[in-house]
């Protein structure tokens, strides 16, 4: 079994392909759930979602979240009745969250709702949420809090950030099945995700971070930023902003605690020494994905890392 850490776009479009290598079933994804936010009275899950939707193959390919043709009809009368519709859920979208809203409420865990749409989308993978308790991400502007998903989609990342609060942190647990999964994988896999946010919020469940740590297998992270900047977010941004080189130098600062490899695009080669000055193998490919045979591709040099 290989166990993954993700975020949301990057991460479901390497896992695109990754599925292609490896048979589902044994694939464990670990989610970010700090971007998790009520919209309409609805929990919306997004990383997680993405991830489900892009494997189901029936995300919408140009925006990367949300399915592929849905309409916006509810969400328009929403708006004729006053509601702020800056965060964008399509009719068919919608339902995902009717439905995970509703079991959540009658006391079903996230992870178990997971579960159950993964398989309603006809998906073999299992995918986790890092924690089923309440983690929350927030960002700090100039002393003014906001909830990452504002930050991001309201306001379209144009503030400058002081600081990234992952609210709830200390006292989570993972859920059922996150460190049994790391224990017992074959390898670990850090997909191109924001390391600040996403699987920063993943690594903010202190057990999650201690396990990797621990672990007795390869763990190997895909660079999500690429010539200093990143294909898709404000990974760069936040990096940037934290005092973090926005490189894939600075990627693998963040996880040099239990990392092995880094795998670096082409245009990042001088970078090489300097991650493995940091105990840090460093596999140089062409690490943008633009077409599925790039996805394969790097799914294919990313499991022979593990396997090496």
């Amino acid at each position: 079994m290989i166990v993954a850490l993700a975020g949301g776009v990057g991460a479901a479009r390497f896992l695109e392909g990754f599925v292609r290598v490896v048979p589902q079933e044994k694939v464990t994804i670990i989610g970010n759930v700090g971007d998790d936010i009520e919209i309409y009275g609805l929990h919306v899950s997004p990383d997680l979602d993405i991830v489900a939707y892009t494997l189901a193959g029936l995300v919408d390919p140009n925006k990367g979240w949300g399915f592929r043709g849905d309409t916006f009809h509810c969400q328009e009368i929403l708006c004729k009745y006053g509601y702020e519709t800056w965060f964008h859920i399509g009719d068919r979208d919608m339902a995902t969250h009717l439905y995970r809203t509703q079991q959540l409420r009658r006391g079903s865990r996230l992870s178990k709702v997971t579960h159950d749409l993964v398989r309603s989308l006809g998906l073999r993978v299992k995918l986790l949420p890092a924690t089923d308790d309440q983690l929350t991400t927030y960002v700090t502007s100039r002393g003014r809090r906001m909830h990452f998903q504002e930050y991001m989609v309201k306001r379209g990342t144009r503030p400058r950030i002081d600081r990234v609060i992952f609210e709830g942190a200390k006292s989570t647990e993972p859920a059922d099945g996150v460190l049994e999964s790391i224990t017992r994988a074959k390898g670990v896999l850090v997909c191109p995700s924001n390391p600040i946010v996403s699987i920063g919020a993943v690594l903010a469940v202190p057990k999650i971070r201690a396990a990797l740590q621990r672990a007795k297998t390869k763990v190997v992270a895909v660079s999500p930023i690429i010539g200093g900047k990143t294909v898709k977010g404000p990974a760069d941004k936040l990096m940037k902003s934290l005092g973090v080189e926005p490189s894939a130098f600075g990627v693998a600062e963040c996880y040099r605690d239990f990392l092995d490899t880094i795998i670096i695009d082409r245009v990042d080669r001088k970078l090489a020494p300097k991650i493995e000055a940091l105990g840090i193998k460093a596999t140089v490919t062409q690490a943008l994905m633009k077409t599925m045979a790039d996805k394969v591709r790097l799914a294919r040099l990313a499991l022979s890392e593990i396997e090496s």
